[in-house]
């Protein structure tokens, strides 16, 4: 990950994630189709991004199969599977 962080340009905010407090920002896109994780069901936004484009399909952490590891891994599958399914209902 640092290589990658050493590496890469600093890219842009996505605009859903910048902040809107003037109505110019506003038409802009800034803000436009935020989803707030908490009020999603499980308190999760499937399929929702955070990385700048040029960034997603990078993998930043691997857990072990070893204590609490393994199950931040189970986990971290559940939560690829909804962001999948979210991905095929929004197309």
């Amino acid at each position: 990950m640092r290589e990658i962080v050493r590496q890469s340009p600093s890219y842009e905010v996505p605009l859903h994630l910048r902040n809107a407090p003037t109505q110019l920002l506003k038409e802009l896109g800034h803000g436009a189709a935020y989803r707030y994780a908490h009020l999603e069901p499980g308190a999760y936004a499937a399929g929702e991004t955070y990385l700048p484009a040029e960034l997603i399909g990078q993998k930043f952490y691997d857990p072990s199969d070893r204590g609490l590891e393994k199950q931040l891994a189970e986990k971290m599958i559940y939560l690829e599977q909804l962001d999948q399914a979210a991905r095929r209902h929004a197309k």
